[in-house]
């Protein structure tokens, strides 16, 4: 397994893998929601700046996991990134995950980044218990943040302090 950097020739099998995810009904995107494509995403791993990031997980040519640390442009916000993170189906549970936030961490100290900061659907209980492998904690709760299959769904905001 590699974990690297994201790069634009990366784009069209990134799209892919998020579209897969999504399909979870875990994402903040309902399955087939999400229109973005290969290209759109290639010019933003393009223009992507120094305080955020896109780190892969690879097996064999294939990208089975993905990890987004976004920087906001606001001064106040610079010390933070907020994350969104997915893994291919039928890998899941098998440390790639771990490997992505190790990765973030690194990153994220090379950076002098303080803050990461997530959110996740409350009854998640596979990604929560990484999150929090990982040394973040829960900050809050989003009450009747999303409506899927028809019933209101909370989500946890987490973070980790550096």
């Amino acid at each position: 397994m590699i974990i690297r950097k994201a790069v634009p020739a990366d784009a069209e099998q990134l799209a892919e893998l998020m579209k897969h995810v999504e399909e979870s009904n875990y994402m903040l995107f309902e399955p087939g929601e999400r229109k973005t494509t290969s290209e759109q995403l290639q010019k933003r791993l393009v223009a992507m700046d120094q305080k955020s990031i896109v780190i892969v997980a690879e097996e064999e040519m294939e990208l089975k996991g993905y990890l987004f640390a976004i920087n906001e442009e606001i001064n106040r916000k610079q010390h933070s990134v907020y994350v969104a993170v997915g893994i291919r189906q039928g890998v899941r549970g098998k440390g790639i995950g771990t490997k992505l936030f190790m990765a973030l961490e690194k990153w994220a100290t090379e950076k002098k980044l303080h803050r990461i900061e997530l959110t996740v659907l409350e009854h998640n209980e596979a990604a929560i218990a990484l999150y929090i492998k990982m040394g973040f904690e829960v900050e809050g709760i989003k009450r009747d943040s999303l409506l899927i299959d028809g019933k209101y769904v909370n989500e946890l905001y987490m973070s980790k302090l550096m």
